[in-house]
């Protein structure tokens, strides 16, 4: 089988890593509003692909996870007066009745950010530990993008012409204005977890790079996910990943 690959630009041979096993990992949603017509579309295309290599064989191991912790899930909360975690929940069991409707296999695994945060710190610490990322004075970690040589090849965008557009938020204490959080020192009445640095939450990239490590070893076959999560998601996880 053939398949457009993001990184190379081109449609190339598919060869599974190990013998006749395929292991994908899907980006799912942010589970603070119901699905769009986008977020199904996509789905679907990734249904049809993990449907057709079932069909042609192959041993599929599909994992797709939710993102239950982030700065929308939060906003959402407090617009309602309610929990992130009943969200989650309420849009969860909504993503899979508008799943169900349109045909769309459950995942073997479909893993949650909230309940993988010791695995999201076994990374991070590993990040801080070889220095690829840093503490700021406030407790927020950031991955230091400047310590990846190769910081951009997914989107085909060199750092420079990223940079040029980047911008410090106000509140934030990075090196660099590319440079990433994945891991955010809590802030009152937010959901935060201990951890070395102090109570927090992970970043939004840093999940699914503790999450693909869990369930499908170092490195996946395929790893899908929106168009518009090339940069900077699946950039920021390539990053963090290598």
């Amino acid at each position: 089988m053939r398949i457009y690959n993001t990184l190379t630009r081109q449609v190339d041979e598919f060869v599974p890593l190990e013998g006749n096993k395929v292991k994908i990992y899907a980006c799912g949603p942010t589970v603070y509003n119901f699905i769009h017509i986008g977020n199904g579309r996509a789905a679907c295309v990734f249904d049809t692909l993990r449907r057709y290599l079932i069909y042609r064989g192959y041993d599929v191991t599909f994992v797709q996870n939710f993102t239950d912790v982030d700065d929308k899930m939060i906003k959402k909360a407090n617009e309602e007066g309610t929990t992130v975690k009943e969200v989650a929940d309420r849009y969860i069991k909504e993503y899979f009745i508008d799943a169900d409707g349109l045909g769309i296999m459950r995942a073997d695994v479909h893993p949650k950010a909230t309940e993988h945060i010791d695995e999201i710190l076994d990374i991070i610490n590993e990040l801080v530990r070889k220095g690829h990322a840093y503490v700021a004075s406030n407790g927020d970690v950031y991955f230091d993008v400047h310590s990846d040589k190769e910081y951009g090849k997914l989107s085909h965008q060199p750092l420079e012409d990223l940079e040029a557009g980047a911008r410090i938020a106000p509140g934030e204490l990075k090196k660099d204005p590319m440079d990433f959080a994945i891991w955010k020192a809590a802030k009152p009445g937010e959901p935060a977890w201990e951890s070395p640095y102090g109570m927090g939450r992970p970043g939004w990239h840093i999940e699914c790079s503790a999450m693909v490590r869990k369930y499908l070893g170092v490195t996946a076959d395929i790893h899908c996910g929106g168009q518009d999560l090339i940069f900077p998601h699946h950039e920021n996880e390539i990053a963090q990943s290598e």
